[in-house]
């Protein structure tokens, strides 16, 4: 593939923590989009239905969808999307977690800090 075919192809990357306020709520709502999924295998749902049961981090990676983040902005398609969740040591006392609007204004300045991220990522079937 050329630079011209791949400089049209941008990574997005995006790093959330999310704090779990309902844990009940989280796992019901996991549990409906496993049973409502009409193309996941009666094998796979009976383990996803245990994972979701057991932590909370697996019930929110069946309700995360990627292609609601984008789906909607225009002139964008959804190429390829990999997303996890796991538990996390947050501390919010802990200097690396603390977000400083001085690192957001230079990387408006700078640009991307990893050089353009111009790995093209192959496509979903």
């Amino acid at each position: 593939m050329s630079a011209s075919e791949t400089s049209r192809y941008v990574r997005l990357r995006v790093d959330l923590v999310l704090e779990v306020t309902e844990r009940d709520r989280l796992t019901d709502a996991a549990l409906r989009r496993i049973k409502d999924d009409e193309f996941m295998p009666e094998e796979e749902r009976a383990h996803a239905r245990a994972a979701v049961r057991e932590d909370e981090a697996e019930a929110l990676a069946y309700l995360v969808e990627p292609f609601q983040l984008v789906g909607e902005v225009p002139g964008v398609e959804l190429v390829q999307a990999s997303w996890s969740s796991e538990r996390s040591a947050y501390d919010p006392d802990v200097d690396a977690w603390h977000l400083d609007e001085e690192d957001f204004d230079e990387e408006e300045e700078d640009g991307d800090e990893e050089g353009g991220g111009t790995e093209a990522p192959a496509r979903l079937l």
